[in-house]
Order: structure tokens, then C-alpha cells, then sequence
């Protein structure tokens, strides 16, 4: 197969499929959803097809997933026919995504029958749990095969959904008509379609925040009426959040915006990006319970931000134009790790943190960076050229393997960034402009401009003259022992610890009911004792404890998360004693450590302008983000 490379200059749109091949009969989809509640998703597809070869395909390489995710193993009850006969397949042995038939002459057209099993137990991605007995999140690269001679962008596509009775839903696609039989929606190219969920439910709320002529909304699924409750000062918050990205990027590029959220304890929690919507996961209180609330608080403006960055400018490696060809991740320092340091950022502008909670955020990425050891042999660069390993990799290691740290030690480097754009440009010039020369106009319907390293340098100089080259290629290429902590100090503070979690810390221990020692012992624990991981070198480890353990007492007596901390405060007079289970092993383990709890965050330095609090201040004034 070829792997189709875009200039970086060439950029292409989501919609034109549709209008450029208006007289060509389109593929169709009919997903039959009512039985969403028991994880079945049955599939009905019509391909135009000639007579002779033919070879379909199973979307395998997803957008925003950086993976071969494509979970195709969950595909079952496959069925071909032509002309009212079946006909026989023959999967290929070497591309398992790909199946063989023939067509037979006179039939215009291959039909396929197929279900899709969501699963039950927890996965990464929208391979995970999609559904319950009370919403669905209807993927579409799950429910269909496309032929393999025809670019997605160029095949037009005519879908339609069936739901359990009852239930409403949200999607960026458009509705071409509703009635008793499902909703059809109009037709659309396939890359578009792959990039329209669908979310319903029998719990289902709309909120608009902008119904201008480019309106925004959230459409929100829960197990329960209770968990859709929305206090007033968040649906302003995140009315914030729209006019603080249209002020940050000063153009958009879609016709309207969705964010799909689901709020259930029993579906994979994540955010997926999408160019008119955002796939948004996470537990069903989230809305509801304060803590919950603030762990979520960044996650639809990441999302919303990859609109821009990410779905809009996309690294040409990652946009090959085809389900089956392998995206390369070199750059997801930009694609994700500039994203994560927007969202942050927005969550403050937008007020869905205060800008103290926005510090203390950054003070927990920058001390879980700080003991990252892996940093000591794998360059940052490394983590994102190898993301689809690093991504399904287990967690005990993760502190020594390092994982997908082009999110959290990006967001430090494009920290860095700004501080250097201001202070190269006495303060007249920051990032946001970076984020208007880059991202920013033309405005219009989705499309995408591939972009490559030496586009990103070019847009940095433009704005601040600057060794970009030389500042990214250090960073990204090199390896330290320490996290890049010179952003921070850039921007008037300092990573410091404390013996008390600082607010967010606390709500991140309380949603994840477990103790975060990782700065005193070297590991966290929740309340059945699991261990996921072991710092290297941290008292934990010269201990013998490893991780994938779990413990079970402390000090002499049967875990608890009050018992531990009551432990780690006692530890100047008293050692701290663990009973460790390993497999069928039990061991105890005599800690040597006696410098109490420990908690990352950040002090302010006097010396030094506070540019952090100019970087998170509204970009609007509040009065002007209300509807």
C-alpha cells in the first residue's frame, strides 16, 4: 500500500466529497442502536461496487487516537451478498483489517450485514465501553467497512440510526429527515462521518451556550436524571470558554460546535476530538460533585482547542488520508502538548478554574514530571514518535518505561515558550499571537492544513525572532534528570512541596480514592491497596516494593488510605513498615524515609514579574461571553 504524504503548504476540506460527487449513488449506512442497553450495535451496508475484485476495509488507524485502535475483533455476524446471493470472503492474512471478495457481474452493488459488541470491561479509547442500559455513544468507524480503492474524503456516505425507544441524542452531523423508522442524516463523506459520533439517551439535556450564527452547545448523556444538573456559573463558565477560544484563535473553523458528554460510571472515560464536536467521557457526578467537577475542568477545552490544533492544523504524518495507513506521532508535542497547555490556560480564562486551582495544576505536572525517571535514557521526542506503544502499555514501569509524557512535560515547554515570546518582545507579544498566526484565518467549514517542524519554527520567528530550532531540538532530543521547570521560574514561581495537598490534589485523591505518596514513598495506593507503580529510587523501591503489588498493612495493621497518611506524618520518629502482596508472596517491607507527606506546588517569586497570572487572565470581558 502507498502512503500518501501532504505538502504542507496543501490543505483539503472534510465536505467537499459530498458536493464534488453528488451523482454518484453514495455507500449507506443503517445502524440499527435499540440494542444499545445489551452492547449490540447491528450494521446494514450498501457499497456501489463493479463486478470483479474487491477489497473492503475496517477502519484501523482513527483520528485523535494516534493508534491502530480500530477494534475489530468486536466485529461479528459478517455477512456478504450481491444481487439476493451470498457471497463467499476471505479475510487477508497478513492485513487482518482487510477482507476479500468478489463481485459477480450485473450487480451494481455489495450489501454487508454485520454487529458490533461494545464491551463490558474497561478499555482505552472508544474501543472501551460505549454504551449502558441507558445511553450509547455511536462511533461510526465501528459499524462499517469501506472499499479499499475509494479515499475516505471521496466517498460519500448516507447514514441512518435506529434508537431504543425514547431516547433523544446529539451529533455534528446534519439531519435530513426523522421519523418513525430512525433518523437519516445527510449525506456526508466518509472522513466526516468517522468524524460525527453520535450520543443518545433516555437522560439527555441540551445546553446552548451561543445560539449565533455559529452556535455551541453541550449535549449531555447520563445514567440518571440527577447527574444532568448543571449549576449556572459552570453553563457560564463554559460560555466563557466559547468566547475565549474565538478571542485566542480569532477564527473558527467549523459551522457549529457540539460537545458530547457522557456522564456514566460504566463507559471508558477519555475526551476524543473531533472537528464539529468533542467525544467527552467521564463519571456520572461529574457535573454534580465538586471534586469531580474540578478533575473534568480541563477536559472540553482541551478538546475544543484540538478543533483548531490538531483537527484543523494537523501534522502532515498524522493526516495520510486513509483509515489503513500508519500515522506517525513526532509531533504530538504540538498536536497534543500544545493542546494541553491551551486547555489549562482556557480552563482559568474561562473560569472553570480559579487561577490558584490553575497552579496548582500546573504544580502537580510539573512535580510528576520531576520524578519521571525515564527521562534519564528516553528522550520526550521518543514518547511521541512511539505512542501507539506507549499508549495500551500497563502501569507498573511506567515511571522507569516513561509513557505518553509529550502531554504533561509539553505543556511545560510551551509554558516556556510564552514566557520567551514576551520577554523577546518586552512583553507586546505572547503565544495567543503564535495561536492567531498559526491556527487562525481563514475561518469556515472543516478542513484540514497539514503543517510539518519547520512550518511551527517559522510561525514562532514570525512572532518572536528566536532560536525555535535550536530550543525544540534541545528539549525534545536531549536527556536530563530534571523536569524543564524554567517556564515556571520564567513566570514569577517556583515548584515547591508542601506537607498538605493543595485543593486540586485533594479532589484528585478523593475521585480516585487513593493516597498519592509519589513524592514521599515513591507510589500511589487505592483504597483495595493496588499499587500500580513504583517510583525509581524513592523509599518504596530500595525497599523491594514493586509495582502491580498491593498492600495490605501498615504499621502492623490492615490498610486504610487515613492509616498510611497517619503513617507517612509519623515517619521522624517512627519507621514506616508495609506488608506487601506480590503474587502469591507476602513480604514486609521497612521503609527508610522520614520527611513526612509531600506535596507539589508553587511559590511565588518576588524577583520576577508574575506572568502566569498575566497568561491565565481573560482574553474577554466576562460581560461579553453571555449569550
Amino acid at each position: 500500500m502507498t502512503f500518501r504524504r501532504l505538502a504542507p503548504a496543501a490543505g483539503f476540506a472534510l465536505f467537499v466529497g459530498a458536493a464534488r460527487l453528488a451523482g454518484q449513488a453514495p455507500m449507506t449506512v443503517d445502524v440499527d442502536a435499540r440494542e444499545a442497553p445489551r452492547r449490540v450495535f447491528h450494521a446494514r451496508l450498501r457499497i456501489p461496487a463493479a463486478a470483479g475484485p474487491l477489497t473492503l476495509l475496517y477502519p484501523q488507524w482513527l483520528p485523535g487516537e494516534h493508534s491502530p485502535t480500530g477494534p475489530i475483533a468486536d466485529l461479528a455476524g459478517l455477512r456478504f451478498s450481491a444481487g439476493g446471493r451470498t457471497l463467499p470472503w476471505k479475510r487477508d492474512p497478513v492485513d487482518m483489517y482487510a477482507f476479500h471478495l468478489d463481485v459477480p457481474a450485473g450487480a451494481g452493488a455489495v450489501e454487508v450485514a454485520l454487529d458490533f459488541l461494545s464491551p463490558a470491561a474497561a478499555q482505552a479509547f472508544t474501543s472501551g465501553p460505549s454504551s449502558t442500559p441507558e445511553l450509547a455513544l455511536v462511533s461510526w468507524n465501528q459499524v462499517l467497512l469501506y472499499p479499499k480503492s475509494v479515499p475516505p474524503d471521496e466517498l460519500v456516505c448516507a447514514a441512518s440510526l435506529r434508537l431504543p425507544e425514547g431516547w433523544k441524542y446529539g451529533t455534528a452531523l446534519a439531519i435530513a429527515r426523522e421519523g418513525a423508522d430512525g433518523i437519516a442524516f445527510a449525506p456526508v463523506s466518509l472522513t466526516a462521518l468517522v468524524d460525527s459520533p453520535v450520543l443518545a439517551g433516555a437522560h439527555f439535556r441540551t445546553v446552548t451556550l451561543d445560539g449565533g450564527p455559529i452556535p455551541h452547545r453541550i449535549r449531555i448523556a447520563a445514567d440518571g436524571d440527577a447527574a444532568l444538573a448543571m449549576r449556572p456559573e459552570e453553563e457560564a463558565a463554559y460560555r466563557n470558554l466559547v468566547a475565549e477560544t474565538g478571542a485566542l484563535f480569532g477564527a473558527r473553523h467549523y459551522r457549529h460546535y457540539d460537545f458530547l458528554l457522557t456522564l456514566s460510571d460504566h463507559v471508558a472515560h477519555f475526551g476524543l476530538e473531533h472537528h464539529e464536536s468533542s467525544d467527552d467521557r467521564v463519571a456520572e457526578r461529574s457535573l454534580i460533585d465538586e471534586d469531580a467537577r474540578r478533575m473534568m475542568a480541563g477536559l472540553l477545552p482541551h478538546e475544543m482547542v484540538h478543533s483548531w490544533n490538531g483537527k484543523y492544523r494537523r501534522p502532515a504524518d498524522l493526516a495520510p488520508g486513509h483509515f489503513d495507513q500508519p500515522m506517525q506521532g513526532d509531533l504530538l508535542w504540538v498536536y497534543e502538548g500544545l493542546t494541553e497547555y491551551l486547555g489549562q490556560v482556557l480552563a482559568a480564562r474561562a473560569k472553570l478554574l480559579t487561577p490558584a486551582q490553575y497552579r496548582e495544576a500546573l504544580a502537580e505536572t510539573a512535580g510528576e514530571m520531576d520524578i519521571q525517571r525515564g527521562r534519564d535514557w528516553r528522550p520526550l521526542a521518543d514518547t511521541a514518535v512511539a505512542a501507539q506503544i506507549l499508549f495500551p502499555a500497563r502501569p507498573d514501569g511506567g515511571a522507569w518505561r516513561r509513557g505518553t509524557d509529550f502531554y504533561p512535560e509539553s505543556e511545560l515547554l510551551w509554558l516556556e515558550a510564552d514566557t520567551i515570546i514576551r520577554s523577546e518582545s518586552a512583553g507586546k507579544r505572547s503565544l495567543d499571537d503564535f495561536c492567531r498566526l498559526f491556527h487562525g484565518a481563514p475561518g469556515g467549514p472543516p478542513a484540514v492544513r497539514p503543517y510539518r517542524f519547520e512550518d511551527v519554527v517559522a510561525a514562532l520567528n514570525q512572532v518572536a525572532p528566536y532560536d525555535w530550532s535550536g530550543f525544540w531540538k534541545a528539549r525534545l532530543e536531549g536527556t536530563r534528570s530534571r523536569a524543564p521547570l524554567d517556564g515556571i521560574a520564567a513566570g514569577g514561581w517556583r515548584l515547591a512541596y508542601g506537607p498538605t495537598p493543595t485543593e486540586m490534589q485533594r479532589a484528585a485523591e478523593e475521585t480516585g480514592r487513593l493516597v498519592d505518596a509519589r513524592f514521599s514513598l515513591g507510589f500511589t495506593v487505592d483504597d483495595d491497596g493496588d499499587i500500580p507503580d513504583v517510583i525509581p529510587e524513592s523509599p518504596a523501591a530500595r525497599a523491594g516494593v514493586a509495582g502491580g503489588s498491593k498492600l495490605v498493612a501498615v504499621n502492623g495493621r490492615r490498610y486504610s488510605r487515613d492509616l498510611l497518611r497517619d503513617a507517612i506524618r509519623d515517619s521522624a520518629w517512627r519507621p514506616v513498615e508495609l506488608i506487601v502482596e506480590n503474587g502469591d508472596a507476602f513480604a514486609t517491607h521497612r521503609l527508610e524515609y522520614s520527611g513526612g507527606e509531600r506535596y507539589p506546588r508553587l511559590e511565588r517569586d518576588e524577583t520576577r514579574p508574575d506572568l502566569l497570572s498575566k497568561i491565565t487572565a481573560p482574553l474577554v470581558p466576562a460581560s461579553a461571553a453571555t449569550p
